[in-house]
């Protein structure tokens, strides 16, 4: 698999399978599980979200659709904090998929909003107007 600009942890592999970080099972080994399991590394051992507070493939519905979201992270109260759209690395991060994850986040109402391809990150926090683009990945509020 490709090298990730996302911190390198001991990545359990096995076949075509990658042990999942949260889920504790082994999972298809695909481009985009190889980002979503690097990033859930980012959050859990270096930025210390809970692993209690995650919820992988969510399902979700809007205008009829079902669709599954790749990272939710709670906060305290059940609310959505954190939603992370994974992509393939060699899916370019454009307004297609800022819109899909914005489509999702009409559902899901999170504090923040998260992009990947494991190359790249981008992350917004929702204001009253909008979303507003962050420079660094905001730390789990435990209060």
């Amino acid at each position: 698999m490709q090298t990730l600009k996302l911190p390198e942890f001991d990545v359990k592999l096995k076949g075509n399978t990658i042990f999942c970080l949260i889920r504790k099972k082994w999972i298809v080994l695909t481009p985009e599980e190889w980002v979503r399991q690097h990033f859930l590394n980012l959050l859990i051992s270096h930025l210390n979200y809970p692993k209690g507070m995650f919820k992988l493939e969510h399902t979700l519905s809007y205008f009829k659709n079902q669709k599954r979201s790749d990272i939710i992270v709670l906060d305290k109260d059940g609310n959505v904090f954190l939603l992370v759209e994974c992509k393939s690395p060699d899916v370019k991060l454009d307004q297609k998929v800022l819109n899909q994850v914005a489509a999702y986040n009409k559902v899901l109402d999170s504090q923040y909003v998260t992009i990947t391809n494991g190359l790249s990150h981008f992350i917004w926090k929702k204001e009253k107007d909008g979303l507003r683009q962050l420079e660094e990945f905001p730390t789990y509020d435990f209060t």
